[in-house]
């Protein structure tokens, strides 16, 4: 009885080479093309935020908001109120929620529109469309704070107490606060991967974890420290010290840096259906 072994290669023909032959030459792999570039990547996603209707209203809905502010502070607010600074922090004041909802969008718009196999299948690396997401988050939230900046400026001059009392600590600080909030949100998206369960857990469970520090006396020490919106308050003023710096780390580590890396790695680890 003899054995006889045999190897399989894989053949392919000559590119080129003369058809009456019969000569082949091992399989190759082809050349492979270079990657999407993250600009392409960034705009994609850029456009995203504003090309669907959910992002266009919310658009709106933020402009509205900060117009009505400052026309409320400027009819019904006191001197302080219609300052620079003072109209400033009133306009920013509900872009610190609709900010949150914005990044979430960005981040659910593939689960939540089943566009995922288009995105993931154009550019595999996930890693780099959680990234430009989160970038492209930030830099909206840049163009919103401008405007609501100018917009501050116009009805200081207009209808204000022309005082330009805005220091840079507190321009450093809303500026910091803004970008937290809107990475907050992006985190959370990637949390759930749903749209409104990621909105409702992002207004509802640092107000409740909030609620819970003030009233349980043993929470009050921790929640100086792991509180979201009370360690931000001395960002907001300007008054940031060491100790106000180590509580603002220790909050967004809780409320964003973390779940920013556990839905980083739902992101890169899930089906995609």
């Amino acid at each position: 009885m003899s054995t006889h072994s045999s190897t399989d290669t894989t053949t392919a023909p000559v590119v080129g080479g003369d058809p009456s032959t019969d000569q082949h030459r091992p399989a190759t792999a082809l050349e492979g093309r270079p990657g999407v570039p993250f600009s392409r990547t960034l705009q994609a996603e850029l456009r995203k935020i504003v090309d669907t209707r959910a992002g266009l209203w919310m658009v709106v809905v933020m402009v509205g908001l900060a117009a009505v502010v400052l026309a409320a502070a400027v009819i019904w607010g006191s001197a302080d109120d219609s300052s620079f600074n003072g109209l400033l922090q009133l306009a920013t004041l509900p872009l610190a929620t609709v900010l949150p909802i914005l990044g979430i969008m960005a981040a659910t718009a593939e689960w939540s529109q089943r566009t995922g196999l288009v995105t993931f299948a154009l550019e595999p690396r996930r890693g780099r469309v959680v990234l430009a997401k989160a970038v492209a988050s930030m830099l909206f939230a840049v163009l919103v704070l401008v405007v609501a900046v100018a917009a501050s400026a116009f009805v200081n001059v207009v209808a204000g107490t022309g005082e330009w009392d805005l220091t840079a600590a507190v321009a450093g600080g809303l500026f910091l606060a803004m970008m937290l909030y809107v990475l907050q949100g992006v985190a959370f998206g990637l949390v759930f991967l749903n749209t409104p369960i990621s909105i409702v857990a992002v207004l509802v469970l640092p107000s409740i974890w909030g609620i819970a520090t003030q009233l349980i006396g043993r929470l009050e020490t921790i929640g100086e420290w792991v509180n979201l919106d009370r360690v931000m308050v001395p960002l907001f003023a300007g008054e940031m010290g060491g100790q106000e710096w180590a509580q603002l780390a220790t909050g967004v580590a809780a409320w964003v840096l973390l779940p920013l890396a556990i839905g980083t790695y739902r992101v890169l680890n899930r089906e995609v259906k």
